[in-house]
């Protein structure tokens, strides 16, 4: 089963399920998010359904959008979540998220969030050094508790994707080699206040094809031999998340010829430990879309401009990662009047832009609908030159819910003070 989102076009205007977005940059203004509920929801399930009967947990990459009203749809479905940080933590827990179901991935957790997390009782915390492995024995000796751990095995495999966002490679600062997390897997056995979980592996993000999920399961099967000879068994495996999505032209895997791929492995080399997978940009990445409008109209002999209200604070990852999104007029004209314009925010710096060489029928003061954007979107962003936090809408059907309201002037300094007079 393939991804379907539910933004399309009706009688010329864009639509987000059974609404116009014309209709919420009105009453919402712009810019702002826009995510489809009927979207995260058949994202997940498609991803639950795809590994069938086999032993599976879906884990929610927290990461890629941590919004409360996001995290509650994914509650309610039964997910389980991925989390890097004591903040995610809590704002899992605000959405009514099972704490059992937690994974708390992340190469720096400080004494603060291991306390968070064991007295939550999170289901597992992942591992990433031998130096975490101690911490965590004394903060649970302390607490007078069991700590569930996973060690991160970073299994060396070119996830052919953009170097920021790879992390399975030995030059990484993730996870442990094959030499030494046996070591400390060793070291872990013997703790009071340890108790073995399973081996995890991410290996990055926006993948576009089976081969770096197999090979890195390959790798993770042929360490639990190795772990078994010395005495040591498992109860899970933590495959990471990573599969990418359409922004362009990709063709990435759907979640069937993903999770086909991996139990295939599984069942072809005798292991019948369940899995577990950690989607974010796959559930939510083309559930959101960023709605913004034309101030002005830059022509010129060189080159072309429009010049929005939506800058590089509020959408990072063109200018982070020359990401390419989509980008289209939210209320098609029928004219034959186009141009190829640079879209280019108000921020000042040169990398603000968030798409180059756009062909469109555009005008001063028209709408303008940045696709695929629910993933790292909101979550990235910033108030670099003092610029205000976005709102956050939800479409459910024929309905909308602010899910987070535009930040205020006040908002922003509330936490700062003028020096004494």
């Amino acid at each position: 089963m393939s991804f379907v989102d539910y933004f399309k076009y009706v009688d010329n205007q864009y639509y987000g399920e059974e609404l116009s977005l014309s209709e919420i940059a009105a009453k919402v203004g712009t810019p702002c998010y826009v995510y489809s509920r009927a979207t995260i929801e058949r994202q997940w399930r498609v991803f639950d359904s795809a590994f069938d009967s086999y032993p599976h947990r879906v884990c929610y990459s927290v990461k890629a959008n941590s919004n409360l009203a996001v995290l509650d749809v994914l509650t309610r479905l039964g997910s389980g979540f991925d989390i890097v940080s004591a903040g995610e933590l809590h704002r899992v827990m605000r959405a009514g998220g099972d704490a059992g179901k937690i994974v708390f991935s992340g190469v720096g957790k400080s004494d603060t969030e291991l306390c968070h997390a064991l007295k939550a009782g999170v289901g597992c915390l992942n591992i990433e050094s031998e130096s975490e492995l101690h911490r965590i024995q004394a903060v649970a000796q302390e607490l007078r508790v069991k700590a569930p751990i996973s060690i991160r095995v970073n299994p060396d495999v070119d996830a052919n994707t953009h170097p920021y966002i790879a992390t399975g490679l030995r030059d990484s600062k993730f996870g442990l080699g094959a030499r030494d997390a046996e070591r400390v897997f060793v070291l872990a056995a013997a703790m009071p206040n340890i108790e073995i979980k399973g081996i995890a592996c991410h290996i990055g993000s926006q993948l576009t094809e089976t081969r770096p999920f197999i090979d890195s399961l390959e790798k993770l099967i042929d360490f639990i031999g190795q772990l078994a000879r010395v005495g040591i068994g498992l109860s899970h495996i933590d495959i990471g998340g990573g599969l990418g999505i359409i922004y362009h032209n990709e063709s990435p895997p759907t979640p069937d010829q993903y999770a086909n791929a991996l139990i295939n492995v599984l069942k072809r080399r005798k292991c019948n430990l369940p899995i577990i997978i950690q989607p974010g940009r796959a559930i939510v990445g083309n559930a959101g879309v960023l709605l913004t409008r034309v101030e002005y109209l830059k022509m010129s002999s060189d080159r072309n401009f429009a010049v929005v209200d939506a800058g590089m604070n509020d959408l990072l990852r063109p200018a982070l990662y020359q990401g390419f999104h989509e980008i289209l007029p939210v209320r098609l004209s029928g004219s034959s009047t186009r141009h190829a314009y640079d879209i280019v925010g108000p921020v000042c710096e040169s990398a603000d832009y968030l798409g180059k060489g756009r062909v469109l029928d555009i005008g001063e003061g028209d709408l303008l609908v940045v696709r695929s954007v629910g993933a790292y979107g909101f979550s990235m962003s910033s108030e670099y030159n003092s610029r205000l936090r976005l709102a956050e809408v939800m479409i459910d059907r024929d309905k909308y819910y602010v899910i987070r309201k535009r930040q205020t002037v006040d908002q922003s300094m509330e936490n700062e003070s003028l020096l004494p007079r």
